[in-house]
């Protein structure tokens, strides 16, 4: 038997929705059912941050709040969790002190975006007690466009609020909301709908195995910064859905030294320090993956199954030798992820399989790493070209090496004619970086759309290949990279 709705904590009790349509969003939940009409529709894609609400939900025995984007997650997602709205904030008439802290700086103009731009800081504000930086700032509010250009005082109203541990209302009923969570967090399926239309939300493996079997035909739902989109953009006829979101195990992580290992469920925010302790470019990659509000709901999992072209994380796990496993009904099976790729979103999936879990092996002392995004803004765009190389050095020779791409052709995929021109030639001679560069054009004939020309990138492509290689060779990152520069330019304002 599964239960027949979903159950959240808002505003302190308990709220029970047991008759929704499968693709209800939860900024249409928000709007229509609740007329909670601070939550605003901007872009209805995830980009802009006007519709950002905060969840907060039991992580590794501890409350977390993290923002999201109400406009492509669907409302059946809610499940187990708490939902604050910027409604929520003000309490017995005082503003919050994020609110305050904003209409004492000026921080709002024409308002359409401020309230996903206050929630976004609460969430950084329910963080508390670590350094808060003007990067720092500026991170949360990646996700979050004000065109009316009034950045300074927002900023300027954070570094205020932001720094000191949280004082307000929520931190103080903190361990009655966690103790609250925990009663909701019963381990039960939950089935909403009929059989020709759903949302289920399975609690174990076993029953998503099996749910999977019956409705082979049925969308899986990890983080919906995808599949959001194909409701509320591409009005896609989607009837059956199946959350990942409650499925126990899916979502841990298992960091030992030899092996790195993320459960499929594994949010993009949680994974960001496992990653970015194999390497710094891995923690870079992930700091500039979408916005926070992207990060915090989006999965590995996702990342990698939805078959972009342009996911960021399948370069970058090519070129450490990931390892899938993958399950369909009670058998599992394992195969590297470079191998997982077959055509323009098509992957080696086979009909009611599902992904488990990635396997990173981790790099030895002999290795070398770099990753690099290109594209046309600095924050929360898509790559035009993503570039993962790992080397293996001794002796100053390359013994082994491996290149893959994204954004350059239907898949992710490695350069192995780049590899090639690479092996056995010595990391300080700068004839191999060019020939290697060169080698580039057997490999690719890149993609040309309202991203990038084929041209730019495969120009852009053999320059990555250069600046990877001088930067193993020794050249200092400070003259090869623009984060360094850019966060100067913010210091000297």
């Amino acid at each position: 038997m599964a239960r027949k709705g979903i159950r959240f904590l808002r505003r302190g009790r308990v709220v029970e929705v047991a008759d929704f349509a499968p693709r209800t969003t939860l900024l249409d939940w928000l709007r229509i059912d609740q007329r909670a009409t601070g939550t605003k529709e901007g872009c209805a894609e995830g980009d802009c941050g006007a519709c950002t609400v905060v969840l907060g939900r039991e992580r590794e025995g501890r409350l977390v709040y993290e923002p999201v984007n109400a406009c492509i997650m669907l409302l059946g997602q809610m499940d187990g969790a708490e939902l604050i709205t910027v409604e929520d904030l003000a309490q017995a008439g005082a503003l919050h002190p994020v609110q305050a802290a904003l209409v004492a700086r000026h921080g709002s103009q024409c308002g359409f975006c401020t309230p996903g731009i206050v929630m976004s800081l609460f969430a950084l504000y329910q963080e508390g007690g670590r350094p808060v930086t003007r990067e720092t700032v500026c991170d949360a509010l990646a996700g979050n466009l004000c065109r009316c250009t009034g950045y300074r005082p927002i900023i300027d109203a954070a570094l205020d609020v932001c720094a000191e541990p949280p004082a307000d209302a929520f931190e103080s009923r903190n361990e009655a909301t966690l103790a609250a969570l925990r009663r909701l967090d019963d381990g039960e399926d939950v089935f909403v709908g009929e059989g020709h239309a759903f949302f289920a939300a399975p609690a174990n493996e076993e029953t998503l195995a099996k749910l999977l079997s019956d409705h082979p035909e049925a969308t899986l739902l990890a983080g919906a910064t995808d599949v959001g989109l194909w409701v509320t953009k591409g009005l896609a006829p989607l009837r059956k859905f199946i959350s990942l979101g409650r499925v126990k195990g899916l979502e841990e992580i298992h960091d030992s030294p030899e092996v790195l290992a993320l459960g499929a469920m594994s949010t993009h925010a949680r994974a960001m320090g496992p990653l970015a302790g194999i390497d710094p470019d891995l923690g870079e990659l992930m700091r500039r993956f979408g916005s926070a509000q992207v990060r915090a709901s989006g999965t590995v999992g996702g990342n990698i199954a939805n078959g972009s072209p342009i996911g960021d994380l399948a370069p970058a796990l090519i070129t450490l030798g990931a390892i899938l496993e993958l399950r369909q009904g009670n058998d599992r099976r394992t195969l590297p992820i470079e191998n997982f790729f077959l055509g323009y979103r098509k992957q080696d999936r086979r009909r009611g399989e599902f992904l488990r879990s990635v396997l990173i092996p981790k790099p030895g002392p002999n290795d070398h790493i770099r990753i690099f995004k290109v594209t046309k803004r600095f924050d929360e765009d898509i790559s035009a070209v993503m570039m993962a190389m790992r080397l293996t050095i001794k002796d100053g020779r390359i013994v082994t090496a491996r290149v893959a791409f994204g954004g350059m052709a239907a898949i992710p995929k490695r350069a192995l004619a780049v590899e090639k021109a690479l092996l056995e030639s010595r990391i300080q001679e700068g004839t191999a970086w060019a020939a290697a560069g060169e080698a580039l054009g057997q490999d690719f004939t890149p993609l040309d759309d309202h991203r990038a020309s084929a041209a730019y990138r495969l120009q852009v492509g053999k320059n990555l290949i250069v600046k990877a290689l001088a930067e193993i060779a020794g050249a200092p990152s400070d003259a090869t990279r623009i984060i360094g520069h850019r966060e100067a330019a913010h210091a000297a304002e």
